[in-house]
C-alpha cells in the first residue's frame, strides 16, 4: 500500500469514526481564533476556552484589543502559561490588524505569517476553520499519529517537513477535517501520555505502530475492531 492509499484509508475511516471534524477551541470571529491558537501553545484547548471567556468579555473587538497594554492582557491569560510573551504577541497582532487590516484577519497565508505571534500552525488554521481553504494544521497530535501510523518518515518532528509531507498525500479539500480528526483520535485512542488504545483503534490493522509492536487486529470494513 503507498502512503497515498493509507492516507485515503484513514481519511475514510476516521471520518466515520469523527462524523464531526470540528476545531476544539471556541470562536465566533476569526480574530478570536487568532487569539486562541496563540494561547494554545503548551496550554489545553480546554483551559484557552475558560480563559477567553473573561478576555473577550472585557475586549469584545479588535480595536478594544488593540488598545489594551500587553500587562492587562497578561494579567487575564496568566493561567495558559507563558503570559508575557503571548500577550505581547497577541497586544502586537491586534494592532497590525487595527492599523494595516482595518481590524479584520487576512485571508492569505503569507499575510497570516507576518502577523506577530503566528506561525504555519496557526496561519493553516485560520485558512482551513475561518476562510474554508485548502490547510494542514500540523500540531502534536498530528504529528505523533502521522509518525506511527507511517504517513510520514518515522521519526520525523519537525512541524513544516511534516505538513510538506502530508501535501503530497493529502487531497487538498481533505486536509483541514482530518487533522481535527486526529486530534480527537489522539485524545482518545492513539494517546501520547498512555500507552495507546490499540485494541480500540480503527486504524489498527494497517498502522506501523500496531504491527511493530505486535498490537494489529482484524478491523471491519466501518473501521469496528473485528
Amino acid at each position: 500500500m503507498t502512503k497515498k492509499e493509507l492516507a485515503a484509508l484513514c481519511i475514510e475511516r476516521l471520518k466515520r469514526q469523527y462524523p464531526l471534524a470540528d476545531c476544539t477551541l471556541d470562536y465566533d470571529h476569526a480574530w478570536q481564533l487568532l487569539v486562541e491558537v496563540r494561547l494554545a501553545a503548551q496550554c489545553t484547548d480546554e483551559r484557552v476556552n475558560v480563559v477567553v471567556k473573561d478576555l473577550f468579555a472585557r475586549y469584545p473587538g479588535v480595536e478594544a484589543l488593540a488598545a489594551a497594554e500587553p500587562e492587562e492582557i497578561e494579567a487575564i491569560v496568566r493561567p495558559c502559561g507563558l503570559g508575557r510573551s503571548k500577550a505581547r504577541d497577541i497586544s502586537a497582532c491586534m494592532r497590525m490588524l487595527r492599523d494595516q487590516y482595518g481590524g479584520r484577519v487576512p485571508d492569505d497565508f503569507d499575510a497570516l505569517l507576518a502577523l506577530p505571534g503566528v506561525g504555519r500552525k496557526s496561519a493553516n488554521l485560520i485558512m482551513g476553520d475561518v476562510f474554508g481553504k485548502p490547510a494542514i494544521v500540523t500540531d502534536t497530535h498530528c504529528i505523533r499519529l502521522c509518525g506511527r501510523i507511517g504517513l510520514v518518515e518515522e521519526g520525523l518532528k519537525d512541524p513544516k517537513r511534516v505538513e510538506m509531507a502530508l501535501w503530497k498525500i493529502i487531497p487538498p479539500e481533505e486536509g483541514s477535517d482530518f487533522c481535527h480528526r486526529l486530534v480527537y483520535h489522539g485524545r482518545d485512542v492513539c494517546t501520547a501520555r498512555t500507552q495507546p488504545h490499540c485494541e480500540a483503534c480503527c486504524l489498527a490493522d494497517v498502522c506501523r505502530y500496531a504491527r511493530q509492536n505486535g498490537r494489529t487486529h482484524a478491523v471491519t470494513a466501518e473501521g469496528a475492531p473485528a
